[in-house]
């Protein structure tokens, strides 16, 4: 286990539930985190075209949070706020090595050494923990996932559409065991239905003891053209892209049924989410309704995301909460979840959701509230937007998003997010009261984790490496 950024104490306090203290068996857990899979693509979060009885069952038996953020709206930032707790610029992976977006095969930057992971959180209480899909926080030996808290991995280090013919220099697409690359390159359309195989077969092989379960599935993908298996293709109403949403569910539908099958039913909590919005596509087929805009961006439908929390007995079924809350905040309310607290030297920016998960959602009787006094909406490491409560507000946008680029130049914006999830009535005029207050928000970001061409107290460099080499067949 790493040392030196966190440091876990007292897991051994009792798990505390709905203002009562009760001793809890530590739940197996199982996270599952769709690719550009936008918030409006399933039944329980509005789509009349896609079929997702399986995911619907998660709603219907759990938890659906409807105003949940990923902390970006593009790959590898989302996820390094999963595994860190923080903000992408506060860990350094809001861009690669070239200043892009993404990490990009052969990166020098990835996840650095000195961050604690979700998986060291799992991994440090016993619990048996595997990642199965897409990582993309580094293809390097040392930012691996093996390095980073999982016994094990199946998957391809980067995005799918990363292959040797879209990219100099870049190898032909990696599928890897651990740290061994074993195809190259596999049969994309065949993935979801590996990628669950494996995930059955590893809950199978641990049901009797404690588990952790990353399965960042494939779909429905970055590539223009989703893929999906021979049994799914050609059978949704939406091309290719509706075959892999309702492939997905089948695999959410595999996950549960073997949950039952081996009666973990109840000592599973279950996680499923995506990590940004539906991208533009032509023609369009993936759907953020009611949401406004697309994926890789600032709007409500590039970083709000669906998200369901499923766990027998001690969530109750049914339930919605529209609290703010983030990708950010499983670390710290996992830890909690475990008995224990997360104590730093450096800071994380995720919070303890659990009064808002557990049981009814309330603490005496009281709803419980977002710990999040505001919320920030970085596009690399420009911050383009700030949310406080139920406003929104787009900062002025006067400088490229990228040196040397075309960029945007817009005027500021304020939005009622809550009767206004679409973006669309601008009520600045109305609440200059408000913009003074986001603007003073903003500016705390700015101070802290920065803006375009202004450094932030509080960021930490990601890892790096000096000469990356390909992962290539043995």
């Amino acid at each position: 286990m790493k040392v030196g950024l966190l440091i876990l104490l007292g897991f051994v306090a009792p798990l505390c539930l709905c203002g009562e203290t009760t001793a809890v068996e530590r739940p197996n857990v199982v996270f599952i985190l769709c690719d550009n899979l936008g918030y409006g693509d399933v039944g329980c979060f509005g789509s009349t075209l896609h079929r997702t009885p399986n995911i619907d069952r998660l709603a219907a038996e759990g938890l659906k949070l409807t105003h949940y953020y990923s902390a970006s709206g593009v790959c590898s930032p989302s996820r390094s706020a999963l595994m860190t707790g923080c903000y992408p610029l506060r860990v350094g992976l809001h861009i690669s090595g070239t200043g892009q977006a993404v990490l990009k095969p052969l990166d020098q930057l990835g996840i650095a050494a000195t961050e604690f992971t979700l998986g060291e959180l799992f991994q440090s209480q016993g619990y048996a923990t595997k990642i199965i899909g897409k990582w993309h926080l580094g293809d390097q030996p040392e930012f691996l996932p093996t390095r980073h808290g999982f016994d094990s991995y199946f998957g391809i280090p980067y995005s799918e559409d990363m292959t040797q013919e879209k990219g100099v220099g870049w190898p032909p697409l990696p599928l890897m065991r651990d740290e061994t690359v074993i195809e190259a390159p596999p049969d994309r359309d065949l993935l979801t239905q590996r990628y669950t195989k494996e995930a059955v077969e590893f809950i199978t092989a641990h049901q009797e003891k404690p588990f952790f379960l990353y399965f960042p599935e494939a779909t429905p993908g970055s590539e223009r053209t989703s893929f999906a298996s021979p049994a799914f293709k050609g059978k949704s109403k939406n091309g290719l892209y509706g075959d892999a949403v309702e492939e997905l569910d089948w695999s959410a539908g595999e996950i549960l049924a073997t949950l039952k099958k081996l009666g973990l039913d109840e000592k599973t909590l279950v996680v499923w989410t995506s990590d940004n919005g539906a991208v533009r596509r032509d023609p369009q087929q993936g759907s953020n309704a009611p949401l406004g805009g697309f994926g890789y961006s600032t709007n409500e439908g590039g970083q709000r995301m669906p998200c369901l929390v499923r766990w027998p007995g001690r969530i109750d079924a049914g339930r919605k909460s529209a609290e703010l809350t983030t990708m950010m905040d499983w670390l710290p309310t996992f830890a909690k979840l475990l008995g224990g607290e997360l104590r730093s030297d450096k800071k994380i920016d995720g919070r303890d959701i659990g009064p808002i998960i557990w049981g009814d959602g309330t603490i005496d009787g009281r709803p419980a509230k977002s710990p999040h006094e505001a919320f920030y909406f970085y596009q690399r490491e420009q911050l383009q937007a700030v949310r406080v409560g139920r406003w929104k507000l787009h900062l002025p946008l006067t400088k490229p998003l990228r040196v040397g680029k075309p960029g945007t130049t817009r005027p500021a914006a304020l939005y009622d997010i809550v009767a206004d999830p679409g973006e669309s009535q601008n009520v600045m005029a109305e609440h200059a009261d408000v913009v003074a207050e986001l603007t003073a928000a903003a500016e705390q970001a700015r101070d802290d984790l920065g803006d375009l061409g202004r450094v932030g107290k509080n960021v930490r460099a990601p890892g790096r490496v000096e000469n990356p080499t390909p992962r290539l067949l043995p």
